[in-house]
């Protein structure tokens, strides 16, 4: 046997992925009719540290999202020095794939450019500081990516629960309009580029109607503003299903695509003041919070999969709004909800397993939407 026939035998079995040999389709295959799907990859998925999970995305998967490499602190670590290294290659991945490349995120209270909003004494920098630093900030990342990028995360998390406005640095330095400034500077930078409002817990009816009244502010002055994320990180109990359902609907209204953004499932029990996806949250560890540590049981299974199939089916009935739904992680191995907001947990949230393989659920969801073509 020459070594041309080893290799194309060796293809042939990297492309005979269960799903395809079952018949069903992967994800891409049939829920990519009606909306792209995605997943947040990490640097070691990019770099070809972890080639399951890269196999996973690619054969999956049509849009990918960096977890990190892209957040202020990471990209623009101190002032004049920015780091490409691990952003440049998730969007050299992308490329390779044919795969959408999403940007995450511009502005952001949390895990910013750490010297952005004081001078190096600790002072506290005045507004029109703030401004410079942020529109050099926004243009040198959005032109380094300009026409290789659909579109940005621009603002992320900028209302509380009960729909007042995040008191963050940049709305205390700059203003409320720190918003508008942020769209108008993406948009210069790259006028092809979509540009979105990101934010979690946005099937609060208070919360839902403030994004509303910014969304629909920011158009009236005439800003590019083409989405708004609903980041989905849901739980067993949370969010209720007619409020997700009907923030769907109102963010639509706004004239603008809906997009969940970051979803996947918390299957653990949550501390008492526990409250949305601020991750500043830190709770004590408390074996109470812990109770799969060798995985589900199969009531927990069954949960799992049954509110995954309830979001899926509220998707496949806005189909025709929702532009984009994807994960926040590949396997549960690597999922940020291991340690939040309890460090040190195990917790089962996407779906590909610790195993690389698909759950179940993965087969029901594609199911759900052949069923209805």
């Amino acid at each position: 046997m020459n070594k041309n026939t080893i290799v194309s035998i060796f293809g042939a079995l990297m492309a005979f992925t269960p799903s395809a040999a079952e018949g069903h389709g992967t994800l891409k295959d049939v829920l990519g009719k009606y909306f792209t799907i995605g997943a947040a990859v990490t640097d070691d998925i990019v770099w070809g540290r972890s080639p399951e999970e890269a196999r996973i995305v690619t054969e999956n998967f049509n849009s990918i999202v960096a977890e990190n490499s892209m957040k202020g602190e990471n990209i623009h670590p101190y002032e004049d020095t920015f780091y490409w290294v691990d952003a440049d290659r998730t969007v050299k991945f992308a490329e390779d794939h044919k795969l959408e490349m999403i940007g995450h995120c511009l502005v952001w209270h949390s895990q910013p450019p750490k010297w952005m909003f004081t001078y190096e004494n600790g002072d506290t920098v005045p507004r029109h500081v703030l401004i410079d630093r942020m529109y050099h900030h926004i243009t040198t990342i959005v032109k380094r990516y300009k026409g290789r990028i659909k579109g940005w995360d621009v603002v992320n998390e900028t209302v509380n629960d009960d729909g007042t406005m995040r008191e963050t640095p940049y709305y205390k330095i700059i203003g409320p309009d720190y918003i508008e400034l942020a769209f108008r500077f993406a948009h210069e930078a790259d006028p092809d580029a979509e540009l979105y409002i990101n934010d979690y817990s946005t099937a609060k009816p208070q919360k839902r109607a403030t994004i509303c009244k910014i969304v629909r502010q920011l158009k009236a002055n005439g800003c590019r503003v083409d989405g708004i994320g609903m980041q989905s990180h849901n739980g067993t109990d949370y969010p209720d299903l007619k409020e997700y359902e009907a923030s769907i609907d109102s963010f639509a209204a706004c004239g603008v695509k809906v997009m969940m953004t970051e979803l996947d499932l918390n299957m653990l029990p949550t501390p008492k003041d526990f409250s949305g996806a601020e991750i500043s949250q830190n709770f004590k560890y408390e074996e109470k919070y812990n109770p799969y540590k060798n995985g589900l049981d199969k009531k927990g299974e069954k949960l799992f999969e049954q509110r995954y199939l309830d979001f899926f089916k509220i998707y496949y009935r806005h189909r025709h709004q929702i532009s984009r739904v994807t994960f926040w992680g590949v396997t549960d191995t690597n999922s940020w909800l291991n340690d939040f907001p309890v460090e040190g947990r195990t917790n089962y949230s996407l779906p590909f397993d610790r195993n690389n393989k698909a759950k179940p659920m993965v087969k029901k969801i594609i199911e759900l939407f052949k069923e209805q073509q």
